[in-house]
């Protein structure tokens, strides 16, 4: 009986633990913004073809 005593606190402990890494990593300010660079990494492929399609066309020749 004196085991589950020692695994509970032991348990309570590494729990306590985690919780405080994690109330530090949101107030440093690590997951502030996870959203934004996922979603900028499939659009920046269009963006970059846009830009040189805008950038290549060639004035058009009146005569």
């Amino acid at each position: 009986m004196s085991v589950i005593y020692i695994l509970l606190s032991i348990s309570i402990i590494v729990a306590v633990l985690f919780f405080v890494a994690f109330i530090v990593a949101v107030r440093s300010g690590q997951f502030d913004d996870g959203y934004t660079p996922s979603v900028r990494m499939l659009f920046e492929d269009e963006l970059v073809k846009e830009q040189t399609k805008t950038t290549n066309k060639k004035p058009k020749k009146t005569n």
